[in-house]
Protein backbone atom coordinates (compact mmCIF):
# COMPACT_ATOMS: atom_id res chain seq x y z
CA UNK A 1 0.00 0.00 0.00
CA UNK A 2 1.48 3.33 -1.07
CA UNK A 3 0.36 6.93 -1.06
CA UNK A 4 -0.47 8.06 -4.57
CA UNK A 5 2.02 9.91 -6.75
CA UNK A 6 -0.31 12.91 -6.57
CA UNK A 7 -0.01 12.97 -2.76
CA UNK A 8 3.76 12.57 -2.99
CA UNK A 9 3.88 15.59 -5.30
CA UNK A 10 1.48 17.57 -3.09
CA UNK A 11 3.80 17.00 -0.12
CA UNK A 12 6.73 18.26 -2.21
CA UNK A 13 4.78 21.35 -3.27
CA UNK A 14 3.75 22.27 0.28
CA UNK A 15 7.31 21.59 1.46
CA UNK A 16 8.64 23.90 -1.27
CA UNK A 17 6.28 26.70 -0.25
CA UNK A 18 7.19 26.23 3.43
CA UNK A 19 10.93 26.13 2.72
CA UNK A 20 10.93 29.15 0.40
CA UNK A 21 8.52 31.04 2.70
CA UNK A 22 7.42 33.41 -0.06
CA UNK A 23 4.86 33.71 -2.84
CA UNK A 24 5.87 31.63 -5.84
CA UNK A 25 4.40 31.20 -9.30
CA UNK A 26 3.41 27.77 -10.56
CA UNK A 27 6.34 27.54 -13.00
CA UNK A 28 8.85 28.14 -10.21
CA UNK A 29 7.14 25.60 -7.96
CA UNK A 30 7.12 23.10 -10.82
CA UNK A 31 10.81 23.61 -11.47
CA UNK A 32 11.86 23.34 -7.82
CA UNK A 33 9.76 20.24 -7.13
CA UNK A 34 10.35 18.38 -10.40
CA UNK A 35 6.60 18.10 -10.92
CA UNK A 36 5.30 18.97 -14.37
CA UNK A 37 3.60 22.35 -14.61
CA UNK A 38 0.31 20.81 -15.64
CA UNK A 39 0.27 18.39 -12.68
CA UNK A 40 1.48 21.14 -10.32
CA UNK A 41 -1.48 23.32 -11.31
CA UNK A 42 -3.91 20.45 -10.74
CA UNK A 43 -2.47 19.77 -7.29
CA UNK A 44 -2.31 23.46 -6.40
CA UNK A 45 -6.03 23.77 -7.18
CA UNK A 46 -6.76 20.97 -4.71
CA UNK A 47 -4.47 22.49 -2.08
CA UNK A 48 -6.20 25.86 -2.51
CA UNK A 49 -9.62 24.19 -2.28
CA UNK A 50 -8.50 22.39 0.87
CA UNK A 51 -7.43 25.62 2.51
CA UNK A 52 -3.72 24.80 2.72
CA UNK A 53 -2.54 27.12 -0.05
CA UNK A 54 -3.73 30.55 -1.14
CA UNK A 55 -3.61 31.73 -4.75
CA UNK A 56 -3.17 35.25 -6.09
CA UNK A 57 -4.00 36.32 -9.63
CA UNK A 58 -2.38 38.88 -11.87
CA UNK A 59 1.04 40.52 -11.83
CA UNK A 60 2.85 39.45 -8.69
CA UNK A 61 0.40 36.59 -8.29
CA UNK A 62 1.27 33.06 -7.39
CA UNK A 63 0.85 30.72 -4.47
CA UNK A 64 1.74 30.74 -0.81
CA UNK A 65 0.75 28.79 2.27
CA UNK A 66 -2.68 29.79 3.56
CA UNK A 67 -1.58 29.41 7.18
CA UNK A 68 1.68 29.07 9.07
CA UNK A 69 3.76 26.00 8.23
CA UNK A 70 3.48 24.96 11.89
CA UNK A 71 -0.26 24.50 11.33
CA UNK A 72 0.07 22.25 8.26
CA UNK A 73 0.94 18.59 8.73
CA UNK A 74 1.55 15.64 6.46
CA UNK A 75 -1.88 14.39 7.57
CA UNK A 76 -3.49 17.62 6.30
CA UNK A 77 -1.93 17.25 2.85
CA UNK A 78 -2.81 13.57 2.60
CA UNK A 79 -6.43 14.29 3.56
CA UNK A 80 -6.80 17.11 1.03
CA UNK A 81 -5.56 14.92 -1.81
CA UNK A 82 -6.79 11.44 -0.85
CA UNK A 83 -9.33 11.89 1.94
CA UNK A 84 -9.04 10.53 5.46
CA UNK A 85 -6.51 7.74 5.99
CA UNK A 86 -8.15 4.49 7.02
CA UNK A 87 -6.51 1.09 6.81
CA UNK A 88 -9.89 -0.54 6.14
CA UNK A 89 -13.09 0.65 4.50
CA UNK A 90 -15.04 -0.76 7.44
CA UNK A 91 -13.90 2.25 9.49
CA UNK A 92 -15.21 4.76 6.96
CA UNK A 93 -18.44 6.63 7.49
CA UNK A 94 -19.76 5.61 4.05
CA UNK A 95 -19.45 1.87 4.78
CA UNK A 96 -22.24 0.24 6.76
CA UNK A 97 -20.89 -2.99 8.20
CA UNK A 98 -23.66 -5.60 8.32
CA UNK A 99 -21.97 -7.29 11.32
CA UNK A 100 -21.42 -4.24 13.52
CA UNK A 101 -24.45 -4.83 15.77
CA UNK A 102 -25.27 -8.52 15.59
CA UNK A 103 -21.81 -10.07 15.46
CA UNK A 104 -18.94 -8.01 16.92
CA UNK A 105 -16.02 -7.76 14.54
CA UNK A 106 -12.65 -7.74 16.33
CA UNK A 107 -10.94 -6.42 13.20
CA UNK A 108 -12.97 -3.20 13.15
CA UNK A 109 -11.37 -2.04 16.40
CA UNK A 110 -7.89 -3.23 15.46
CA UNK A 111 -8.03 -1.44 12.10
CA UNK A 112 -9.35 1.71 13.77
CA UNK A 113 -6.49 1.67 16.30
CA UNK A 114 -3.92 1.28 13.51
CA UNK A 115 -5.54 4.08 11.49
CA UNK A 116 -5.56 6.34 14.56
CA UNK A 117 -1.85 5.68 15.20
CA UNK A 118 -0.87 6.42 11.61
CA UNK A 119 -2.96 9.61 11.59
CA UNK A 120 -1.41 10.76 14.88
CA UNK A 121 2.11 10.23 13.51
CA UNK A 122 1.30 12.05 10.27
CA UNK A 123 -0.17 14.95 12.27
CA UNK A 124 3.04 15.31 14.32
CA UNK A 125 5.09 16.06 11.19
CA UNK A 126 4.42 19.71 10.44
CA UNK A 127 5.99 21.65 7.61
CA UNK A 128 7.75 24.15 9.87
CA UNK A 129 9.83 21.28 11.29
CA UNK A 130 10.26 19.56 7.92
CA UNK A 131 11.38 22.71 6.14
CA UNK A 132 14.27 23.12 8.60
CA UNK A 133 15.79 19.75 7.68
Amino acid sequence: MYITLETDYAVRIVYCLAKENKRMDAAEISEKTDVTLRFSLKILRKLVGGGLVRSFKGVGGGYELAKPAAEISLKDVLEVIEGPYLISRCNGSEFDCPRKDSYPCVFHHIFQDISDEVNAKLARHTFDKLSKK
